[in-house]
């Protein structure tokens, strides 16, 4: 009879040994490595942040807003680790000089071809069951958002030729070109 094979479980130490320059995430102790993002990619983080950041200023809004490369802790444990590409919080007991410890109130993933499994399965059920109030997955390729509202339990697709209402926000929409 063949052993079984034990699986690595990995923890944040793996993470901070990376060699500079090397991008992972860690989702239930397993290392997901990370593509460089591509410049279509970071126009619209680069877009993105910029609307909701002057919404929030315009508003006096207590949340802040972070492009990653942000880390967020999202459990109280060292086999959770990720990087949205847009990290909302609204908590400020959240936030240390380390990144976020806990579940940022909103979450925006942008999908590149070796990211889509990720973003739209993994990420999904790991930022539901931490407490994400939101969370979108933009899709440059399909043009399309999809909104995930945690607290409303629902989920809608909007186009990128659409205003995309935000749920932790009245009065902000967000409309990506």
């Amino acid at each position: 009879m063949e052993a079984l094979r034990k699986e690595d479980i990995y923890t944040l130490e793996d993470i901070y040994a990376l060699p500079d320059g090397e991008r992972a995430e860690l989702i239930d102790g397993k290392i997901y490595y990370m593509a460089p993002p591509n410049t279509r990619h970071q126009r619209l983080v680069s877009d993105l942040h910029y609307q909701i950041k002057d919404f929030i200023k315009r508003n006096d809004g207590e949340c802040e807003v972070f492009p990653a490369p942000f880390a967020v802790f999202l459990n109280e444990n060292d086999k959770n680790y990720v990087e949205p590409d847009i990290s909302v919080i609204c908590d400020k007991n959240k936030i240390t000089d380390k990144g976020c410890n806990g579940a940022p109130d909103w979450a925006i993933e942008i999908v590149s071809p070796s990211s889509r499994q990720m973003d739209y399965y993994k990420k999904l059920f790991k930022y539901r069951t931490a407490g994400v109030r939101e969370y979108w997955v933009v899709d440059s390729e399909r043009e399309l958002v999809t909104v995930y509202n945690f607290e409303k339990d629902s989920m809608e697709e909007f186009s990128f030729d659409k205003d995309i209402p935000v749920g932790i926000y009245e009065g902000l929409s967000l409309k990506i070109e």
